[in-house]
């Protein structure tokens, strides 16, 4: 069984994944003490994450980056070594994909960023998403979805709603 992409993100009403300057204050609103939104129970069905390189940088400047007893694999332009508990891959995200998914494991989680969401989107790539919408408009800022590439059919798979007014839909991608 192939391994599946999946992107877990969370977005402004109108589609943001940061504001201005790369800020995600408004991911605040939806902090509830002991709700998770599911990412817990999300977190075991995975053994592997990539991400880009503006998002690892983010992370790390926030000291939340944390991805306890996962693979990590950060996507960049540049030739860089690699750290302790995580590398990082210069090339096109494809090829990662394909080669993590030559191996056995569970599922490979897409953390963002925007652009390489993009990029294994607009190579079919994504099995599955799941986006969590905050109640709010930010206006400007990085959109999740970028308007240069083709239509994508979707199947819902569920929606729940929570107290904080976060709405959380699931959805397979149609190929």
């Amino acid at each position: 069984m192939t391994r599946k992409v999946v992107v877990y993100i969370a977005a402004s009403l109108d589609g943001y994944i940061a504001g201005e300057g790369d800020d995600l204050g408004f991911l605040e609103m939806a902090t509830k003490e002991g709700e998770d939104y599911g990412y817990a129970d999300f977190m075991k069905t995975i053994d592997t994450v990539i991400l880009g390189r503006r998002t690892f940088d983010w992370l790390l400047r926030m000291n939340v980056f944390a991805y306890p007893g996962k693979e990590v694999y950060v996507v960049t332009n540049q030739n860089l070594e690699s750290i302790e508990g995580m590398q990082y891959f210069c090339g096109e995200p494809q090829k990662l994909i394909a080669q993590l998914q030559e191996k056995p494991g569970r599922n490979i989680f897409c953390d963002g960023g925007a652009s390489l969401i993009h990029s294994l989107l607009c190579e079919n790539l994504v099995d599955e998403l799941t986006i969590s919408y905050l109640p709010v408009l930010l206006g400007k800022g990085i959109p999740l979805f970028s308007s240069d590439r083709e239509k994508t059919l979707l199947q819902f798979v569920s929606a729940k709603t929570f107290d904080t007014g976060l709405l959380q839909i699931h959805y397979k991608m149609l190929k």
